[in-house]
């Protein structure tokens, strides 16, 4: 788990021997670049490799040469006069473009999806489909199939990140007002105000060089093991789908099918299971309201402020004053969030192996890729570790595929799916530990409780009849014995 999501942390030291030493570190590598307002650590050099990891304003303000300065300081005056919520999205959007247009680190160039590439798409997306009917109980998820570039990706995706990111960036934003008394808060309301607009920018200005880093590297919607994209729709991007199989010795058009498998997988899951998205997303949410952040260094500025000394206050930012701490209930949501994560890409992992094993045979080597990638940190897991402070574990990860693997041969599909109908039936983070416990653990027998409550609802029904035959023995002259309801 990341300890310091968003980067937040302590800057790095001054070096001893000055602008020298500033300079020195920075050529070789050592040095974070100067501290920002905020201590955030934007992603460079040493995150996603993105623009702007020397300069946290390089992201926004490009090269700084004569021709851009009108553009700079029209950005700097909307980040200025920001007034939303914890994060600029509009920012984010802007930065997260910028980034796709420079392209990938290998010099591919963001290009729109030709007719060609949407139909292979389309047509991977049917055939998974239909190969998944034969795996899962679960019916198909994907309403319609799409092909994106990364610039759409971008657009489709940001509604969920601004669901992942704000409750965290809300906690984090909100602890200056929490600690100012009333009478400061009186006294600072415009410093206050400039800060969280530039709190704010800086925030979009992190989140948009992640995400733009993200979907030069991503091959759909899900790679992250949650919904990002729209309810329904698959999508896969080609250029990626291509970068990915690039070095694999594999056919594209079994590159682009397993994918779409996954894809597919993934659809089913969360259109089928109501409750998979609000659950994983609200366990975002349980974690937001757990942070703790470290006020203590900003009590003791706020006891000696002075207004007259805006930069004092920049100073104690600069020292990590946002930096969140580990607390339960952190623990707990973050607990609850891996564990629901293993759940859902186990279970895709096991459904798209046993859909692909006997139709491709690259099958293996793909589905080995694809956990080398997790195990390894790929850029899904990391961006998602800098949002909102998690990694997925990918031990984790293999133990819910065998589970899963396990429940299919034990109870078969029918009974492997329906653990999915309620959060309480599916396995914990105990039961990752012991599949074969949980697999083999005696379950209820549904089809008794079933009888047991057909039969409490006829109840009134026989002692109806029971009185019917009562009266009609009296009629016949027969010597009733009772009431008929003994």
């Amino acid at each position: 788990m990341s300890d310091t999501p968003f980067g937040f942390g302590v800057p790095p030291e001054e070096p001893e021997d000055g602008d020298e030493g500033k300079k020195k570190d920075q050529e070789s590598g050592g040095g974070q670049g100067p501290a920002n307002p905020f201590g955030f650590g934007l992603p460079g050099a040493g995150g996603f490799g993105g623009p702007g990891a020397d300069n946290p304003l390089a992201a926004m303000f490009g090269s700084l040469n004569p021709t851009d300065l009108g553009a700079a300081f029209q950005q700097l005056g909307q980040m200025l006069s920001y007034e939303g919520g914890p994060v600029n999205w509009d920012m984010a959007k802007q930065i997260a473009r910028q980034t796709v247009a420079q392209g990938t680190p290998d010099g591919v160039k963001d290009a729109s999806v030709g007719a060609s590439e949407r139909s292979a798409v389309q047509e991977a997306v049917r055939l998974a489909d239909l190969w998944l009917d034969d795996v899962t109980s679960l019916p198909s998820g994907a309403g319609t199939a799409v092909a994106w570039s990364r610039a759409e990706w971008v657009e489709a995706t940001l509604p969920a990140w601004q669901e992942l990111v704000d409750p965290v960036a809300e906690r984090v934003g909100a602890a200056m007002g929490d600690v100012l008394p009333e009478e400061m808060q009186a006294m600072a309301g415009p410093l206050i105000g400039m800060m969280r607009s530039m709190g704010g920018a800086m925030f979009g200005t992190q989140i948009g060089q992640a995400v733009g880093v993200l979907a030069g590297e991503v091959v759909g919607s899900t790679d992250i093991g949650l919904p990002l994209g729209p309810s329904g729709k698959a999508a896969l991007l080609p250029a990626n789908v291509e970068a990915f199989g690039k070095d694999l010795s594999v056919a594209q058009d079994e590159v682009r099918l397993y994918l779409a498998l996954r894809e597919a997988a993934h659809q089913r899951l969360f259109t089928h299971v109501p409750w998979l998205r609000s659950h994983l997303f609200g366990a975002v949410d349980g974690y937001a309201r757990g942070i703790k952040v470290d006020t203590a260094k900003l009590e003791d500025v706020v006891g000696q402020f002075d207004p007259q000394n805006p930069e004092q206050l920049q100073d104690a930012l600069q020292q990590g004053m946002f930096q969140p701490e580990d607390t339960p209930e952190q623990k707990a949501a973050l607990a609850r969030l891996e564990t629901a994560l293993a759940l859902v890409e186990g279970w895709v992992d096991a459904v798209v192996h046993a859909a692909a094993k006997p139709r491709l045979s690259s099958a293996d080597a793909l589905r080995e890729t694809l956990r080398r990638r997790r195990a390894t940190g790929g850029p899904a897991e990391q961006t998602f570790a800098t949002l909102i402070g998690l990694e997925l574990r990918p031990r984790r990860l293999r133990d819910a595929s065998r589970l899963w693997a396990s429940l299919t041969d034990a109870r078969g599909v029918d009974g492997r799916d329906a653990l999915w109908h309620h959060p309480d039936m599916l396995p914990t983070a105990t039961d990752l530990d012991d599949p074969d416990g949980f697999v083999h653990r005696e379950q209820m027998d549904f089809s008794e409780l079933d009888k047991m409550l057909g039969e409490a609802a006829g109840k009134p029904d026989l002692k109806k009849k029971a009185d019917d035959e009562a009266d009609g023995e009296a009629e016949d002259g027969g010597e009733a014995k009772g009431d008929g309801t003994e």
